[in-house]
C-alpha cells in the first residue's frame, strides 16, 4: 500500500508513521513515492522501513493509496498512479476536504478497513486536456478536478472566445475561463459561481471567471461534448494553463485549449455510502435546522 503524505506539515509526518507502522505489524509493505525537497527526505527518514515507489516497488504492484492530508495531496496521489487502477483512501488532514473519506480521529480504523478490504470503489470522471497552436498539438494533460485558462498578468485582462462542440458561443474579457468535472464542481469551479454538480452525473462544466459579458453564464454540456477556449490576438497579456492547480503550461496569443472527457477515471475508495447531499451539509456546515424528513407520500 502506497502513504501519500504532505511532507511540509508535522501533522501529515506523525500519521503517516502510525499508518507504516500499523500496516508494517499487519504484514502489508508500506511504500513511499520519492520525494525532491529537504522536507520530503527528513521525514522519509521518520517514517521507518518502507519500500519506495518507482524502485523497490512498481504502480501497478500497488494495493491502496492511503492518502494523509487534504484535497491537493489528493490530486498529488492521482498524478503518482495515474494509467493504473489502484484506487485512493483519503483521510483528511486539510480544510473543507471534499475528496476524503475519513478523518484524522479515525485513522486507526481507517487502516483496518483498508487491510480488511472492508471498502469499496468509486470511479470519478477525469479531463483529457489538449493545447493546439496552429492546429499543431504542443501540450497534453489532464485533471480530476479542473483545467482552468488564466491571466497571466494580474493587471491585464484575458481575451478568449469559447466554444462548444466545434461551434463559437461567445467571446468576451475575463480573468479565466474554468472546465470542470462534476467532482471538481465543489472546487475552483464552485468559488467562481458555478452550480454543484452531484458526481454520479457524468458531464462538464465551464465557468467563466469574472467575464466582462452580458451573457457569460455557467454551462453545463453532455459527457460526450468537447469544450474549447481560444486566446484571442487582441490579449494584452500572456495566459497559463491550470491542470488541477498542479500542472502549468504558458499559452501564446492563439492558442486553442481543448476539453473532453478521458477515457481513465480516478477510483476512490468509500468507506460510507452515505448521499453525496450529507457530504455537502457535513462539508460545508449548512444548517438543516427545521427539517422533518420526507413523509410517506413522498
Amino acid at each position: 500500500m502506497l502513504v501519500v503524505l504532505h511532507t511540509g506539515r508535522r501533522d501529515s509526518v506523525v500519521a503517516a508513521q502510525s499508518v507504516c507502522q500499523q500496516l508494517s505489524d499487519a504484514g502489508v509493505i508500506p511504500v513511499i513515492a520519492p520525494f525532491d525537497d529537504e522536507d520530503g527526505f527528513e521525514a522519509l527518514i521518520e517514517l521507518g522501513p518502507h519500500a519506495v515507489l518507482g524502485g523497490d516497488v512498481q504502480a501497478d504492484q500497488l494495493e491502496l493509496v492511503i492518502v494523509l492530508g487534504g484535497d491537493g495531496t489528493i490530486l498529488r496521489a492521482a498524478e503518482v498512479v495515474r494509467g493504473t487502477s489502484v484506487p485512493l483512501l483519503g483521510v483528511n488532514l486539510g480544510h473543507v476536504g471534499f475528496l476524503a473519506e475519513s478523518d484524522r480521529e479515525d485513522l486507526t480504523e481507517t487502516v483496518n478497513r483498508a487491510l480488511a478490504r472492508d471498502y469499496v470503489v468509486e470511479e470519478r470522471m477525469t479531463l483529457s486536456v489538449r493545447v493546439k497552436v496552429d492546429n499543431e498539438v504542443v501540450y497534453e494533460s489532464w485533471a480530476l478536478n479542473e483545467a482552468t485558462v488564466e491571466k497571466a498578468s494580474r493587471e491585464r485582462m484575458l481575451e478568449v472566445v469559447v466554444e462548444v462542440d466545434g461551434r463559437p458561443l461567445s467571446s468576451f474579457g475575463c480573468d479565466g475561463v474554468v472546465m470542470s468535472t462534476p467532482t471538481g464542481s465543489t472546487a475552483y469551479s464552485f468559488s467562481a459561481g458555478g452550480p454543484v454538480v452531484w458526481p454520479s452525473l457524468d458531464a462538464l462544466l465551464m465557468v467563466p471567471l469574472s467575464p466582462h459579458a452580458l451573457f457569460a453564464r455557467p454551462l453545463v454540456v453532455g459527457p460526450d461534448s468537447a469544450l474549447a477556449v481560444e486566446v484571442l490576438d487582441r490579449t494584452q497579456g500572456g495566459a497559463v494553463l491550470w491542470s488541477d492547480g498542479r500542472r502549468m503550461w504558458d499559452l501564446p496569443k492563439g492558442a486553442r485549449v481543448v476539453v473532453r472527457r478521458s477515457p481513465t477515471p480516478v477510483r476512490l475508495a468509500r468507506l460510507h455510502q452515505a448521499p453525496f447531499t450529507d457530504r455537502l451539509v457535513r462539508k460545508f456546515n449548512l444548517p438543516v435546522n427545521g427539517w422533518r424528513g420526507p413523509s410517506n407520500r413522498d
